[in-house]
């Protein structure tokens, strides 16, 4: 045998310099429509730092008792079964931090998204049930967050020491033109209940017309609309006393409310411009970034928002805040002589008003004026110093930073329409901010230590 033939070599590859050129690439391409299957549960295919899992080991440490006490599916009765409150509460608070404030949107991520699947667990969702569950559940969310803000009291994180509040304008779900006058809202009032009349009378007169469930619907949305009316005249009529109380162009600008959402006002935005809005009330712990006080009001200033948030705070913690930092637009007369009491170690740092007009008239703006209170007069001087003026520097890092992160996940317009509905959203995002809040506190070894 012929030992080259029984040994013989492989032949010699080319050189990469002598291969010809204008050959067909072999390559990898997709194959999308190839059926694998992948022996993989949601949990492995999640990575373990994603964020999603964060939210979820903070609602399973939350006390939901209340959410299931209100479930009417039990054991031993007929019925679906109802789908688990900590997966809703958790895709809430995951959305909301991502800025989707859609449960249509939120829906839809339920079946494409990887995060969003692994929080289902294979339980199928509908839109209509997370948006159910966002707006009735309110006083949960309330108590949610005063939870949170207790025990972060409680461990030292907070301290509670100085808290800063600042209001932000946001959009409200109705557009311009849904405002009308009360002569225009009588009209449509008249309207609407010609047309609720009117399908009483079809289903009395012919009850074959049409299926039931189109009936119900059409009358369903001509009582909403009549009820929608009903509630803007009596929103007219409330902006109309409160113009009438202020005088001015009560007469040439009657008052108009909104028939989309009849407790939206009309605000001045940040933009210069005025459009359907909510005044969103945000109060924060200057150490932390937590947010401890939460409200919302339809009304375009923020006078005389202080008191209430300050009394807020205590409601929810059993702490009232020596320190409040806020802008010129909170400093009235009456929430300053009712805050500011340096014999118990209360103050109040807000710019005095007119400052500027003031020095040119050649007047000190931070002296005591006379016949004002001692509180008055405390507060005043106080804020002509250079240590308060410091001070009051906080404020801008901490309340406008926190309205800066609000609008970037997605707090630019509410989803929905009402006064109880907006809180609730809005909430909902200060449980979400507070959430990121306690896992940077607990990173830095804030949390860990305070807690001993």
């Amino acid at each position: 045998m012929d030992e080259r033939t029984l040994f013989e070599l492989p032949p010699e590859r080319p050189r990469q310099d002598e291969i010809p050129l204008g050959g067909k690439p072999r390559l990898r391409t997709a194959q999308r429509e190839q059926v694998v299957m992948r022996t993989l549960s949601l949990d492995q295919m999640l990575p373990h730092d994603d964020e999603v899992r964060m939210v979820w080991a903070f609602v399973e440490e939350s006390n939901l008792s209340d959410l299931y006490a209100k479930i009417r599916s039990v054991e031993g009765q007929a019925g679906r079964n109802a789908a688990d409150p900590k997966i809703l509460l958790a895709l809430w608070l995951f959305a909301t931090l991502k800025g989707v404030g859609s449960a249509r949107e939120l829906d839809r991520l339920c079946e494409r998204h990887l995060s969003y699947q692994w929080l289902c667990g294979d339980v199928s969702m509908n839109y209509h049930t997370l948006a159910d569950f966002r707006v009735q559940n309110i006083e949960f969310l309330n108590d949610l967050l005063t939870e949170q803000v207790a025990a972060l009291v409680h461990t030292g994180a907070v301290k509670l020491e100085r808290v800063a509040q600042d209001g932000m304008r946001v959009r409200a779900n109705a557009g311009k033109a849904s405002f009308r006058r009360r002569a225009t809202l009588e009209e449509c009032l008249a309207e609407a209940k010609e047309q609720v009349e009117q399908l009483q009378s079809e289903v009395h007169d012919d009850p074959g017309a049409g299926s039931r469930r189109e009936q119900a619907a059409r009358a369903r949305a001509a009582r909403e609309r009549q009820e929608k009316v009903t509630s803007a005249m009596e929103a007219c009529d409330e902006v109309q006393a409160a113009k009438n109380k202020r005088g001015g162009d009560s007469l040439k600008n009657p008052a108009r409310a909104s028939t989309t959402d009849p407790e939206a006002r009309n605000m001045k935005m940040a933009n210069g411009g005025y459009n359907p809005a909510y005044n969103v009330q945000f109060s924060t712990d200057t150490q932390t970034q937590v947010i401890v006080g939460v409200d919302v009001i339809n009304q375009g200033t923020d006078a005389g928002q202080l008191e209430p948030m300050v009394e807020q705070i205590e409601e929810r913690t059993g702490v009232r805040p020596p320190e409040i930092l806020a802008d010129g637009g909170f400093s009235t007369k009456d929430d300053i002589q009712a805050l500011n009491d340096p014999s118990q170690g209360y103050k109040v740092y807000a710019p005095a008003k007119e400052e500027d007009k003031q020095r040119q008239k050649g007047k000190d703006p931070f002296a005591p004026r006379p016949g004002e209170s001692p509180e008055m007069t405390d507060w005043r001087t106080r804020m002509g110093t250079e240590e308060a003026k410091a001070i009051y520097k906080q404020r801008a890092s901490t309340a406008e930073c926190v309205n800066a992160l609000a609008r970037q996940r997605g707090l630019q317009q509410f989803p929905v329409r009402g006064l109880e509905k907006v809180r609730a959203v809005t909430i909902l995002y200060a449980v979400a901010h507070n959430l990121c809040r306690w896992v940077t506190l607990r990173a830095t070894g804030t949390l860990q230590v305070a807690g001993g």
